[in-house]
């Protein structure tokens, strides 16, 4: 459990963690959430805010009185952002690891360069393979397969799998909070739910 004095540090430390200072940097960070698709709010998404509302009615029981509904919706708002959140993550690693010819940016570098020794030294080349069918295997690609190729999308893709993570420890923080704040509000002596 954290100690109060530790809570007070890390109010202090949020407040004096303002984002970005420069418009440029304000602008592209306002962008990040946009690239995910994950900036907008649950209740402004009508799917979105449908699946929220069976959460919320399903943990505030029957007959619900309004401020314990309310927090039972924060629940199930949280509750959705991490899904998509996860959902999001699932569907990055699902289609890279689908699609056969996936091959990471550096490879492609790589054999860029392959393709522009094997230019440079053409005539030395040439006399040791009889036709371009022998140097052809020198510089293609060999597909990924398993553990390299989820291993490869993970390195390639880490920036973004880093951003998807953040946001699911926020959801995953809304959704703690908000939990907290339900249980309190049911064990209420003005609420005799429990």
């Amino acid at each position: 459990m954290t100690s109060e004095k530790q809570r007070r540090a890390n109010q202090a430390n949020a407040k004096a963690s303002k984002g970005p200072k420069t418009k440029a940097g304000r602008a592209r960070s306002a962008r990040n959430a946009l690239r995910h698709g994950l900036s907008i709010p649950v209740r402004k998404e009508p799917s979105l805010s449908i699946q929220a509302e069976e959460i919320a009615l399903k943990l505030a029981g029957p007959d619900p009185d309004e401020a314990l509904l309310d927090r039972a919706r924060a629940i199930g708002e949280a509750q959705v952002d991490l899904n998509r959140v996860r959902a999001r993550r699932n569907a990055l690693v699902s289609q890279l690891l689908a699609d056969p010819e996936y091959q990471p940016l550096s490879a492609y570098k790589i054999q860029a360069r392959r393709v522009r020794s094997v230019e440079r030294v053409c005539r030395i080349l040439r006399r040791k393979f009889s036709n371009f069918r022998d140097i052809k295997p020198q510089i293609e690609l060999k597909p990924l397969k398993d553990e390299e190729k989820f291993a490869t999308i993970v390195e390639d893709r880490i920036r973004e799998l880093a951003a998807l993570d953040r946001y699911e420890r926020r959801a995953i923080s809304k959704r703690k909070s908000a939990i907290r704040a339900f249980d309190s509000a049911s064990m209420s002596p003005s609420n005799p739910k429990k």
